[in-house]
């Protein structure tokens, strides 16, 4: 099968006539993998841009990990084929591959000083050792380490030791460079700022990053695509605010960021917007996905921050907006914005953020009757 996908590819992409592609820095035609009777990653094709930052992003589970790896050559696939730069990658082992990987437990020799452990690859390639020396000091300073060659991994912190994974890695100037939730070990003030670090590198260095995380916050800052996956296959692709604002289904809603979820039937749809009937509670309007039509039971999903208390909107009402009264049921404090859990009379539930632009500023209370409003283009009507 993987003969006939290739051949197929090829004869594709050369039929007189028709312009030619740009060639992806990784293309993945149909790979399965299977452990016994447990398939890992189903069937998934994936095409990645030269440059791009990538981010495999899901739980524990969906095959994000197993995918990364069978593209770096540590896993082969069941079926299907894995293509760099356009070369077929076969059974390929990983040292012959276009690409480096960095782990989540850095993989630092610690009997080797930093520098040794930068230049590790560079001296198993026979690079001169003057080349050599040059090198990993400028493979330091880009992950803004200077002058710590001389000094072992445990004298640095662990921010430290993983910008010099970091460096062993881009010192080699791989075309393709794979990150296996390379920050999940570090407090959350310094994996913000190796955010930061990692996305000012892919724009520097040029190379494709293909990024594995289970962080929706951390695959919102950095990517230029994110694919979110679920049980070995892809569920949606597209940049972070598609993702985050057009959700294809509850799944991908659900798992990026906070959402509210109305449950209901639908009632009518036109042009791309359907009506709602919320059981013991009235009609919403929202939008529907591009290639959706919805009928009978739907979810309606709306983000907390794209809902407001009638009483703050501080504008006259636009025609049209959504309006669902309810009591309010909860009001925490939580410093940036105050959330407001508001219960409908059908016993379903809506979560408000108000921002806290007022220090001191005082609102509804508990047990309180309120509306809550919204404009339904901020709404997804997601078939069940």
């Amino acid at each position: 099968m993987e003969t006939q996908v290739a051949d197929r590819r090829m004869s594709d992409s050369s039929r007189h006539g028709v312009a030619q592609e740009r060639t992806p820095s990784i293309e993945l035609v149909g790979i399965t993998k299977a452990f016994g009777d447990f398939v890992a990653v189903d069937n998934l094709t994936l095409r990645v841009e030269p440059g791009e930052f990538l981010t495999l992003l899901g739980p524990s589970g969906c095959g994000k990990t197993t995918t990364l790896r069978m593209i770096g050559g540590f896993e082969l696939p069941s079926r299907g084929v894995v293509w760099i730069n356009g070369e077929e990658m076969g059974t390929r082992p990983p040292y012959r591959r276009p690409v480096n990987t960095v782990f989540q437990n850095y993989a630092l020799f610690p009997h080797l000083s930093v520098g040794q452990n930068v230049g590790y690859g560079l001296e198993m390639a026979r690079v001169p050792k003057a080349e050599r020396a040059r090198r990993v000091v400028e493979a330091l300073e880009m992950v803004r380490l200077p002058q710590v060659e001389k000094r072992k991994p445990s004298e640095l912190s662990g921010g430290q030791q993983q910008r010099v994974a970091l460096a062993r890695a881009l010192v080699n100037r791989p075309e393709v460079l794979l990150l296996d939730e390379p920050l999940g070990a570090l407090d959350l003030k310094l994996r913000k700022a190796m955010q930061l670090e990692l996305k000012r590198l892919n724009r520097e260095v040029g190379a494709t990053f293909v990024y594995v995380t289970h962080d929706q916050e951390e695959a919102l800052t950095m990517s230029d695509r994110i694919a979110v996956m679920s049980e070995g296959r892809i569920l949606q692709i597209g940049s972070p605010d598609e993702i985050y604002e057009q959700p294809r289904n509850r799944f991908v809603a659900d798992f990026i960021g906070q959402t509210n979820f109305l449950t209901g039937s639908v009632v009518v749809f036109e042009d791309g917007t359907a009506t709602i009937d919320l059981p013991g509670t009235g009609h919403v309007r929202g939008s529907v996905p591009a290639g959706n039509e919805p009928q009978g039971s739907v979810t309606v999903a709306v983000r907390p921050e794209r809902v407001f208390l009638e009483s703050d909107y501080d504008r006259d009402l636009p025609a049209g907006w959504n309006r669902i009264g309810g009591t309010l049921t909860d009001v925490i404090y939580l410093g940036t914005h105050t959330q407001f859990v508001v219960t409908t009379p059908g016993e379903q539930t809506l979560v408000v953020h108000r921002q806290n632009r007022t220090p001191g500023a005082t609102g509804p209370h508990h047990g309180q009757s309120t509306v809550v409003v919204f404009d339904p283009a901020s709404a997804s009507v997601l078939s069940d």
